[in-house]
């Protein structure tokens, strides 16, 4: 029985699609920061679209083995923000809207490709290896999308919640963080996961995938 999460023939397509992923969402972070005053991103060398300065070792491993992982995170500084919450949003959500963008941007290249019969000039296996890596890169890229948006510390939703909310309820969270941490490691780790984050993150991935290709699909009809 293999321990991976993926099957080995797709682990190229896996890699190419998380080097792609993870640069582009730290990377949004960072110049999301940095255009509202915070350097220290870029000081760091975190504002590149380079996959050496943004992965994370353990957490690109773990997506191989349990389907999930994460990037080395990006140093953000509120101080140098004018206006620390709605910047503090706004670097935020950055992160995983870049990941639902660039799905966009691969159904759209996609479509437009077989539109105008690019697909047609390769062999017929160059064809179905495309479609297999597109539809890998649609559902990891959506899957960092959603993932990133649950409401669990460290993850960016909690991270949304935590500018959005009064200081006082702001300070109460951060005293149950820990916590927290803990509630959200043992859904992900334990079968409790799989009739909650990992079905809602299975539903949610369906849903956008499938509202995306209802979007572009008519450039086939044009």
């Amino acid at each position: 029985m293999s321990f991976l999460a993926f099957p080995l023939e797709l682990i190229p397509y896996v890699v190419i699609t998380l080097l792609i992923a993870f640069t582009v969402h730290e990377f949004a972070h960072a110049y999301v920061a940095y255009k509202f005053g915070d350097p220290t991103a870029q000081k760091q060398g975190r504002l590149t679209l380079s996959p050496l300065a943004h992965l994370d070792p353990f957490g690109t491993i773990l997506i191989f083995i349990a389907g999930f992982g994460w990037a080395k995170p990006v140093p953000v500084n509120r101080h140098y923000f004018k206006n620390p919450r709605l910047a503090g949003v706004l670097v935020t959500v950055a992160g995983p809207i870049s990941n639902l963008v660039v799905t966009a941007i691969a159904l759209l290249l996609f479509f437009t490709s077989i539109r105008i019969g690019l697909f047609q000039l390769f062999p017929e296996f160059f064809q179905e290896g495309l479609q297999t890596f597109l539809s890998l890169f649609v559902r990891l890229n959506l899957m960092l999308f959603l993932f990133n948006l649950l409401p669990f510390p460290p993850l960016d939703g909690y991270r949304i919640i935590e500018d959005l909310v009064p200081n006082h309820i702001r300070a109460k969270m951060t005293k149950f963080e820990s916590y927290g941490i803990i509630i959200f490691l043992i859904l992900v780790i334990t079968p409790l996961g799989d009739n909650t984050i990992f079905a809602l993150l299975s539903n949610g991935i369906d849903y956008w995938s499938n509202l995306l290709i209802s979007i572009f699909e008519p450039i086939l009809r044009l």
